[in-house]
């Protein structure tokens, strides 16, 4: 782990849009990156002010434009609302500047393909935490290894609604929940089961319900809608053919091996040797130290450290790409569509 003041090499990058989020995760991620903060921009002019005196940033703009003509920069990191992303990534991306931007990326699924449009060999990377976390990556290892054969299943649960009317939600271009958030577990089980062919939608009528995603690779997967439900209730579950995994409140990470089992004469559940039973993963929490913090956790480093890898090294983004994005808005509104009814992915 390297600090800011310890690179060799540093982006110049502007923020645009320093709200709540940004001042939360963004910006104090940005301690652990190769990155100089050469200006600031947001609408919010006393906002702007305090936010670039705190964080030793002269250069300020309440215009993106502006911001580009006057400065120098290799990047930009966009923290502003999905409406918003698609014409300021595609107007730093005219401007000859690598975009890192938050999730959603967009409102509709046919802007991501807009932006893909002006990338012109530009790095784009998109803040899909859930698919950079640690556990997502360890679970995607584990799934990968030899002998693990083919991924068959996968089981999601998170604390979501999806809105029904999902036509009228997609024509009047409404900021929902199952927009802001429900991208976040979609975006975990693609990372995993790859893009989606189909998608089927059923809403219970006391509120949540089962979104079923059939992937290209040929995996199922079940996200459930734990809609009302209160505390830790995220939760992923990986089944293969011979590999087993779970992340449980996106920190545990559980290899489940079983043991050697004859029915009706095995009486050990813990039986001798270190081949069997489960392997958990989870962070330490008795020392002040980073693989223990959100920011880490919750794969906020990892999602803007492999942008500016990417933009430094010159090479596209490996993962949070724009067609990364694009199969998950497009999951996204196949599920927003279906009411029971099976919606293709095109």
């Amino acid at each position: 782990m390297s600090y800011r003041r310890e690179f060799d090499r540093t982006l110049n990058v502007g923020v645009v849009g320093v709200g709540s989020h940004c001042y939360r995760n963004v910006l104090p991620a940005m301690t652990y990156l190769p990155v100089t903060i050469r200006a600031m921009c947001d609408v919010n002019a006393d906002l702007l002010a305090r936010t670039a005196r705190e964080h030793g940033v002269e250069r300020v703009y309440r215009s993106t434009r502006r911001m580009y003509e006057a400065e120098q920069l290799d990047a930009v990191f966009l923290c502003v609302s999905a409406a918003l992303h698609p014409r300021l990534a595609i107007e730093a991306l005219d401007a000859g500047v690598h975009v890192w931007m938050e999730k959603p990326p967009a409102v509709r699924a046919n802007e991501v393909g807009e932006m893909i449009a002006h990338r012109n060999g530009r790095v784009v990377v998109v803040g899909f935490k859930k698919a950079f976390m640690p556990a997502i990556r360890k679970a995607r290892e584990l799934l990968g290894a030899e002998g693990a054969g083919e991924l068959k299943t996968i089981l999601g649960e998170y604390a979501m609604d999806i809105p029904a009317h999902g036509q009228r939600v997609l024509a009047e271009r409404q900021t929902n929940n199952w927009l802001l958030n429900g991208v976040h577990p979609l975006s975990a089980m693609l990372a995993v089961g790859g893009p989606v062919a189909a998608v089927t939608t059923h809403r219970g009528s006391r509120g949540g319900g089962v979104c079923v995603l059939e992937f290209v690779g040929g995996a199922m997967g079940n996200l459930h809608l734990a809609a009302g439900s209160r505390g830790p209730t995220e939760r992923y579950s990986f089944f293969a053919d011979h590999c087993h995994v779970t992340v449980d409140n996106c920190v545990r990470v559980s290899l489940h091996r079983g043991i050697p089992l004859d029915y009706a004469r095995t009486t050990n559940y813990a039986p001798e040797g270190e081949q069997t039973g489960t392997i958990v993963w989870e962070p330490h929490n008795t020392l002040s130290t980073l693989e223990n913090r959100a920011l880490f956790t919750q794969g906020i480093w990892d999602e803007m450290r492999h942008f500016c890898d990417c933009v430094l090294k010159a090479v596209p983004a490996a993962e949070g790409s724009l067609e990364f994005a694009f199969d998950v808005m497009k999951a996204y509104e196949a599920a927003l569509l279906s009411d029971g009814e099976r919606v293709k992915v095109s």
